[in-house]
């Protein structure tokens, strides 16, 4: 057990015996006992738990005072899998680090509750991880035991099913020796290309890895440059103390997946108060200070001096590297928080239920009492792998009612921790399969910090599991690695690379051109939309020559004659940019088309706008005493129509000349295809442009609204209400399809967006004025106009 994991226990103990509501009356305790990670050690020890002092004889206890109801260990898989087998017989509560249980034997380990999450959910999130940052070339190191062939396969499966590239999978024995490992990093150093590689291993394993590593770059003068991927399983403060730092360096940039640990209140006072002068409590703390400061403390009646530094006492433990010891509580730590209040609810609830067996009050708080008419108890069940409750108090034959009783309590146990996590018992673990991504990071001033930069957890919707804040990330080449695209599988244990403007075939054993993805006229798509482009280009043609033709009609000539060519003018363009967007594109189309069209339609915008202007300045100007017709007049039409569009053309200017579009190949969005497409350069000045004509928008659809029922002859008012209606409606179903479209999707969507903003005004201000011309007109008169004004 880990010291902090300890002081989480402690400080568990501690918060439930201040818990007056929790068990009141009741004294929680603990005993701890070292396994040293020995299988014959973790036997005896379980077997000596469950027996009468000094006989081995599991199953009766006839003098011990304190009463076995539950065991917490092993800290891993493999303590936890030879406890369980021992634990369970017994029907011994047991809450430890979770294995995978062999098919169907689930159910043979009934006792056992795991306080950490699946790794399944670990497994799904590397695998989400690679997908995000797009790497599908990767390598695996695993340990060689069975918990390393169970996380190969359940890994491998989920990497082929996404079409990642399994590179290589190499076992790591705990017995490695460090030049074993170094021979096997230089050999991959020349036959892996690659940048990522997973790491699932024993902190053995690791200790080997990070001492062949740090030799590795001492002799290359340079960092080995992998993005290196940890499991929850690892553990890189293995060799932790002080004059290991530099050991820690490989691992600068490496994501990490550790149990989730919630933030526990007081938690983090509670190790900074620690006093190793004042430590009855704690045995233990002496002689961990003393390890970590690299000192020692005089012993009394001690005259000789202290070989090395002399411990104070008032060390700062936040000095310590993270590595070395978290003033947080860690993922495992919080584990045992959990474990320990889960037992002390489930207590709890026995007490409630009425159905806790009989007991005897000693009178010194809690103290198990025997039988007076039995000298040995039978099979009693309870335990304290890493230590737990301890009762002063009870039960002349209650011990197995007891763990039988807090054991079908444990199972349907749900309750808030004071992190406010809900903690219940499923498949999945004690709480919820939840992990936390952390990013470690070696600091200029020789710290070694991991920072939390995502997570897992399965409780959320599908889409919503994985988190992860990339920009938060720091990598150990100061960029994000390179992505590869696809892979050319030649046999199962190796894959070649095939180029970026390749991808494999089906059989993975041949590489195919992509095919460049472009909106072109040969498209039906590209087509279908060059000709209706055509065809609107040609009627606003024909609408200009018409309104031309007859442009000493009244019709024409009321609503102001030049504001009418400049804005079908300004449409005719608008029409024609469109054919800017479509065909393959180049540095001049990729400059000239967003501009263009932004300058474009703000000059047609602003032409309707100063129309509106005028037809309400006309209406008011015929009020008695209002001067608003000095107004009137080419000044104010030419200040609109020309200074609007020129605030569009300084954003554009400023676009082009700071971070103009480009053109640019992309070959990771389609599969078997390169995009061929213009960049904005700057999505800010993009987004800029398209607000201030949206903003220009906004004021004609306001002020043709307002004026849309004024008293005047030929009034426009209310077709330009009906056609910025929908120009607006257009270009605001515009943005949120064009981000959600890719390559010539993308470019279709604004061109559609160009040609039915454009048809929009055509339509709703001049189709009515060409019906009256041609159709009707005997309305296109004086007299016509005159009577309409009388009535």
């Amino acid at each position: 057990m880990k010291y902090q994991q300890f002081q989480a226990l402690m400080f568990a103990i501690r918060e439930i015996n201040k818990d007056l509501l929790l068990l009141p009356n009741i004294t929680f305790g603990f005993q701890i006992y070292d396994n040293h990670q020995i299988e014959t050690r973790i036997y005896l020890t379980s077997l000596s738990l469950l027996s009468t002092r000094g006989q081995m004889i599991p199953g009766y206890t006839c003098d011990r005072q304190d009463t076995l109801l539950s065991v917490i260990g092993g800290l891993n898989s493999k303590s936890s899998r030879q406890m369980t087998s021992i634990f369970s017989i017994f029907k011994v509560p047991q809450l430890g680090v979770g294995f995978e249980f062999p098919q169907g034997e689930s159910k043979v380990y009934p006792s056992f509750f795991r306080i950490n999450a699946k790794e399944f959910p670990q497994n799904v999130g590397i695998v989400q991880l690679l997908l995000y940052f797009q790497w599908n070339w990767v390598g695996l190191l695993v340990s060689k035991d069975d918990s390393g062939e169970r996380f190969i396969s359940s890994l491998v499966p989920m990497l082929k099913e996404k079409e990642i590239c399994l590179a290589f999978t190499k076992t790591l024995k705990s017995d490695y020796l460090s030049n074993t490992m170094l021979r096997f990093l230089w050999h991959l150093t020349y036959s892996f290309q690659g940048e990522v590689i997973v790491l699932f291993g024993d902190y053995r394993a690791i200790a080997s890895l990070q001492t062949a590593l740090y030799s590795y770059e001492q002799w290359k003068k340079t960092s080995y440059g992998k993005v290196w991927i940890l499991t929850s399983h690892c553990e890189l403060s293995g060799m932790g103390s002080l004059d290991t730092l530099e050991y820690m360096r490989p691992f600068h940039g490496a994501l990490h997946f550790k149990d989730h640990t919630g933030d526990v209140p007081e938690f983090n006072h509670f190790l900074l108060s620690l006093d190793p002068l004042n430590s009855q409590s704690d045995i233990f703390l002496l002689q961990w200070w003393e390890r970590v400061f690299d000192c020692k403390f005089y012993k009394r009646g001690k005259v000789s001096k202290v070989e090395g530094n002399t411990c104070m006492g008032k060390e700062n433990l936040h000095n310590l590297p993270a590595f070395i010891f978290e003033t947080s509580m860690t993922g495992d730590s919080y584990n045992v928080y959990n474990a320990i209040h889960a037992l002390a609810h489930a207590l709890h609830a026995t007490y409630e239920s009425g159905r806790r067996p009989a007991m005897m009050w000693d009178g010194t708080g809690i103290s198990n009492v025997q039988s007076r008419k039995h000298s040995c108890r039978a099979p009693f069940q309870e335990t304290v792998g890493k230590k737990i409750t301890k009762y002063h108090q009870w039960v002349p034959i209650g011990a197995v009612l007891w763990t039988k009783l807090i054991l079908s309590y444990l199972r349907n146990i749900q309750f808030n921790n004071s992190a406010r996590d809900e903690i219940s018992f499923s498949e999945n673990g004690l709480g919820s399969a939840s992990y936390d991504l952390l990013n470690w990071i070696f600091f200029p001033n020789q710290s070694f910090v991991p920072m939390k930069v995502g997570q897992i957890d399965h409780k959320t919707f599908p889409d919503q599991d994985f988190m992860i804040h990339s920009d938060a990330i720091v990598w150990a080449t100061k960029k994000v690695p390179f992505a590869r695209e696809r892979f050319l599988i030649l046999d199962a244990v190796h894959c070649d690379l095939c180029p970026e403007d390749q991808y494999p075939n089906k059989g993975k054993d041949q590489c195919i051109v992509k095919k460049l993805h472009f909106l072109s006229y040969q498209d039906t798509l590209g087509y279908t939309l060059a000709s209706l482009a055509v065809s609107l280009s040609v009627i606003s043609l024909a609408t200009l020559i018409i309104f031309h033709k007859h442009h000493n009609t009244p019709i024409v000539k009321a609503n102001n004659r030049d504001l009418t060519y400049i804005l079908l003018i300004s449409l005719l363009l608008c029409f024609l940019c469109s054919f800017l967007f479509i065909s393959r594109p180049g540095k001049f189309t990729c400059l000239l088309r967003q501009t263009a069209f932004s300058i474009l339609f703000s000059l047609a915008v602003s032409s309707v706008l100063a129309k509106t202007v005028i037809v309400v300045l006309a209406f008011m100007a015929t009020k008695p005493g209002n001067r608003t017709r000095k107004f009137l007049g080419k000044p104010l039409t030419n200040s609109i129509v020309f200074g609007c569009p020129l605030v569009q053309a300084v954003l554009c200017a400023t676009w082009v000349t700071t971070s103009p579009p480009f053109p640019n190949l992309d070959f990771h969005s389609l599969f078997g295809e390169i995009i061929l497409e213009c960049k904005e350069g700057s999505a800010l000045m993009f987004y800029a442009v398209l607000a201030y004509l949206g903003f220009l928008a906004l004021v004609s659809f306001t002020v043709a609204f307002l004026a849309r029922k004024l008293p005047d002859s030929f009034n426009e008012a209310k077709f330009i209400t009906f056609s910025m209606l929908i120009f607006c409606s257009v270009w605001i179903t515009f943005l949120p399809t064009y981000l959600s479209t890719k390559g010539k999707s993308m470019v279709a969507v604004e061109i559609f967006s160009i040609l039915a903003s454009g048809a929009g005004l055509l339509v709703c201000i001049f189709f009515p004025k060409c019906y009256i011309i041609l159709l009707r007109p005997n309305l296109n008169c004086k007299e016509n106009i005159m009577r309409q004004k009388n009535l």
